[in-house]
């Protein structure tokens, strides 16, 4: 089957011809329709993250329909639509599995990372974590729920309560969780990279209330923050953005080196906390409350082959949205 796969500790992905995995017990095989272009792949592509395959196949927003069932597997069947998300195997047995926190097992095994991704015609996946997909949107537009989708998600639940979020990196999750808030009755304030005023009008056609740049005062104090970008000197500057008591969460896997700030901006009851992977208990309440909310993810479409030219543009930031290759 054809696959772009990363072969040496960092680069270009290649397209090249491997045997169509076949499932193991447990598990299915799923004929790719779609598969989003996630910034974790870039990380991955990049080395970024310690730990993980090589070569590997990456891509970790999968949709597609299951073409072999394994043994062990009485909860999907042929020829159903499914989604693949990052977290792809848990052990069950930690502290963490057995407290409704999968997200951090410390044996977790990543998909395009750990095992080979959507970057393919074809995937082999632990059927406990698949996700079947609502009919309300087709496979393309279904992709980046998978990830960014799922991230934008937990991160808007790690903000509580708070009516007035600020969106730091207006990305693929950025656009997805703004329409969410903006269904919620929030108000969404939005920090693109400075003169993105593409990417601000974008925000707006959302329903954001305001869009600046990343490094601009909203025009109130906000409740809660979420980076996207990995940009860690976006940390002290969301903290003077929010009121005391606010918080600040960082969204992404990889984040550069946070820089000292003074202890008055984080004074006052402010919290920066970070978000960790996903649950199957977010996917299955993500999915469910996107069909309902009518979320529109917003796509470039591409082919597998040009895999290299969606991460460079991603890198550059010249996407509206998200990417979505094709095979």
């Amino acid at each position: 089957m054809r696959a772009m796969q990363l072969s040496g500790e960092a680069g270009e992905l290649t397209q090249s011809d491997i045997p169509v995995p076949a499932p193991g017990p447990g598990q299915i095989r799923i004929r790719v329709k779609a598969c989003g272009v996630c910034r974790t792949d870039l990380h991955v592509v990049d080395r970024e993250l310690r730990g993980g395959k090589l070569p590997v196949v990456p891509g970790h927003e999968i949709v597609g329909t299951v073409d072999a069932v394994g043994s062990e597997v009485g909860t999907v069947s042929l020829g159903q639509r499914v989604g693949v998300p990052w977290l792809g195997w848990t052990c069950g047995q930690c502290e963490y599995c057995l407290s409704g926190r999968e997200n951090l097992c410390d044996h977790a095994r990543f998909t395009g990372f750990d095992m080979d991704g959507g970057y393919a015609e074809f995937v082999v996946a632990d059927a406990r974590f698949c996700f079947p997909l609502p009919g309300e949107f087709d496979d393309l537009h279904a992709a980046p729920l998978l990830c960014a989708g799922l991230i934008g998600y937990r991160s808007l639940v790690k903000t509580g309560d708070a009516q007035r979020v600020g969106i730091y990196g207006f990305g693929a999750a950025a656009h997805i969780v703004a329409q969410l808030a903006v269904y919620q009755q929030r108000e969404v304030y939005a920090f693109t990279r400075p003169g993105d005023r593409a990417g601000q009008v974008f925000a707006m056609e959302l329903g954001a209330t305001w869009a600046g740049d990343s490094t601009d005062t909203p025009p109130v104090p906000l409740e809660a923050a979420i980076i996207f970008a990995p940009v860690g000197e976006l940390v002290p500057i969301a903290l003077r953005a929010v009121a005391k008591g606010g918080r600040v969460v960082c969204a992404g896997i990889h984040m550069s080196d946070i820089p000292s700030f003074p202890y008055h901006i984080l004074w006052g009851e402010r919290q920066v906390v970070s978000v960790a992977n996903l649950t199957r208990s977010d996917g299955e309440q993500f999915l469910a409350l996107a069909a309902r909310a009518g979320i529109q993810t917003q796509i470039e479409q591409l082919p597998l082959a040009a895999a290299n030219e969606a991460l460079k543009r991603l890198r550059q930031g010249d996407v509206r949205g998200a990417f979505v290759l094709c095979p």
